[in-house]
């Protein structure tokens, strides 16, 4: 099997491609990217190309997989045109490229927006405000609309030494969230999990979406208080305007509309990956000896 990896240089990729590579059915990696990926292996090949781009596009149609990765989560100084046309219209173009083929698209909890024990058959509710969430559910309609048969993984919170470090940065925070209890609870995944379900989904011919998370939740206010002697909870509009703040000022964190999910329970059933990928979580990824 020959793969296309869009996003080779992002987070999740730096722990896939390792993997990737090291299977004996995979006969050769082609990696796009709009910057050249660090990762080498003698089956990989790198194409640097934005990924709509005709290089991009060709590579797709011609693998027999395609694994796309490729988005932004926090805008930053990225305009929200840009960010809707690398979430949404490219993704779309390279997906509709490699629709003969195999395909396995990286989506997110964050499409329900909230809810408890929450399965596959849920409605797609992200939250407003929060465009990540809202460009993988518009991208979802996109692929239930047209047919394409792919497997779509939703992801909780992905932690591990590659992926996006924003989760650690707000626990290392002596500052948490202050909601009424019961704490809501939400629930991490760790990178090597992700990437086992990626291969599992490109061995698997199951379509649809499957639900991927680490059994055990979390609260923000016990995530923080393990890690500080003496916390501060900060009421939620006070944490929503230094977010804001800090967007405008040095684009760090994205627009606070996200923030709202640390007020709602998010919890996911992956009895669907179990039964169709036979893909459970393995590592615990808030163990710092794990992550």
């Amino acid at each position: 099997m020959h793969v296309c990896v869009t996003g080779a240089a992002g987070h999740l990729a730096r722990a896939l491609l390792p993997e990737l590579c090291a299977v004996s059915w995979v006969e050769g990696v082609i990696g796009v990217d709009r910057v050249s990926p660090v990762f080498q292996h003698p089956k990989f090949r790198p194409v640097v190309s934005d990924i709509a781009g005709p290089e991009a596009l060709a590579a797709a149609g011609r693998a027999d997989a395609l694994v796309h990765l490729a988005y932004i989560v926090l805008r930053g100084r990225t305009s929200r045109d840009e960010m809707r046309r690398i979430n949404v219209v490219a993704a779309q173009a390279i997906i509709g490229a490699a629709a003969a083929g195999r395909v396995v698209v990286l989506s997110s909890a964050a499409v329900y927006g909230s809810g408890e024990g929450v399965t596959e058959q849920a409605p797609l509710a992200p939250l407003p405000g929060f465009l990540y969430a809202e460009h993988k559910a518009e991208l979802e309609r996109w692929i239930a609309m047209h047919g394409v048969r792919a497997a779509v993984l939703r992801p909780h919170i992905i932690l591990g030494p590659h992926a996006l470090p924003l989760l650690r940065q707000l626990a290392a925070m002596p500052v948490y969230p202050r909601v009424p209890d019961p704490q809501p609870r939400l629930q991490c995944i760790h990178e090597t999990d992700v990437a086992r379900a990626i291969l599992a989904a490109l061995r698997s011919n199951a379509v649809g979406a499957f639900n991927l998370a680490w059994p055990e939740p979390f609260a923000w206010r016990s995530l923080v208080r393990s890690s500080h002697r003496r916390t501060l909870g900060v009421p939620l509009p006070w944490l929503r305007v230094a977010l804001w703040l800090a967007s405008r000022a040095g684009g760090w964190g994205g627009e606070p509309g996200w923030l709202a999910g640390a007020a709602r329970s998010l919890t996911l059933d992956c009895t669907r990956a179990r039964d169709e990928l036979g893909w459970t979580a393995l590592r615990d990824p808030l163990d710092p000896v794990e992550g």
